[in-house]
Parts: structure tokens; sequence; C-alpha cells
């Protein structure tokens, strides 16, 4: 089965400044969201995921997925 991806964006400025704001390291990240340092390195470079990934990275950064989606590309919905 092949894996689906969302056409939304994720900002990699605005996860790592919210990793900041929390005193956070990707591998902190990593474990509390439950995904792997290789799906991170992934993402980050694509910029996309699964929606279910995107919800776990949104509520390990205590934060809506709103907050770290890349903003140009949510708006036009």
């Amino acid at each position: 089965m092949a894996a689906v991806m969302t056409s939304l964006k994720i900002s990699q400025n605005k996860v790592q400044l919210r990793m900041a704001e929390l005193c956070m390291n990707p591998y902190d990240l990593c474990s509390k969201a439950g995904i792997s340092y290789a799906s991170y390195r992934r993402i980050m470079k694509a910029g996309g995921c699964k929606i279910a990934t995107l919800g776990k990275l949104a509520q390990a950064l205590e934060t809506k997925v709103t907050e770290i989606l890349d903003r140009y590309n949510w708006q036009r919905l």
C-alpha cells in the first residue's frame, strides 16, 4: 500500500522556531511525536507527510497544525 501524502507543506522554519521555544532538539521532537529521526529528516526536506504525522508533530510541539504549516500553502485552501 502506498503512503498517502498531504499537499499541505510544513514550514521547516516554524518547526525549528517552536522547537527552540520548547528547548527541544530534533531527537526530542521525534521521541515525543513517536516518529523516527529518518522520517523527521525526510519531512523537513520534502515538506510533506501523512496527515496523522502532521498531527503528531503539532501535538509534540504543543501547538496547532496551522501554526507549523507554510502559511502560503494553507491559506490557498
